[in-house]
């Protein structure tokens, strides 16, 4: 990698709005942004009856084929725009974690898919791009699903 590039951190989760975030990477690097993209995915912990019952090579092997499952769409996408890139899968709380990783990596942007959950939810549980969002030390672009841009477009 050139000193001058720059590296993109997209989070992919296999959602629908994760998939518009690497759409948008792509677009960006398209438009001449000289930059590397790395997909980022983050596993939630095992449980502790999981750790108590199963066999944790098992577990970190469940880990990452999840994680490669979960990418391949994203990694398709990549490789149809002809654009190289890599990937990070981790294991932890997910916010933190895509923080971390994006630190890293040196990161000049996180880019990810806001989940569109409702304002109870999010309230109850938070959500992993508000999370990112509000402790991040470098710009986060959050992707809104398509149904919200369009009711916000016909709001207008």
């Amino acid at each position: 990698m050139e000193d001058n590039t720059l590296t993109l951190a997209i989070a992919v989760d296999g959602s629908e709005t994760a998939l518009q975030a690497v759409r948008q990477g792509i677009a960006l690097v398209q438009a001449g942004l000289n930059a590397e993209i790395v997909l980022l995915h983050v596993q939630e912990p095992a449980s502790l009856l999981e750790l108590a019952t199963q066999d944790s090579d098992l577990i970190a092997g469940a880990v990452i084929d999840a994680g490669e499952d979960l990418m391949a769409t994203a990694a398709a996408l990549l490789q149809a725009a002809q654009l190289p890139y890599r990937t990070e899968i981790a294991l932890g709380e997910p916010a933190t974690v895509l923080l971390d990783l994006a630190e890293n990596l040196n990161a000049c942007m996180i880019i990810l898919g806001a989940r569109g959950v409702g304002t109870l939810r999010r309230a109850l549980m938070g959500s992993v791009s508000q999370a990112v969002l509000n402790r991040a030390s470098l710009p986060v672009l959050i992707v809104k699903p398509e149904e919200e841009k369009e009711a916000d477009s016909a709001d207008e």
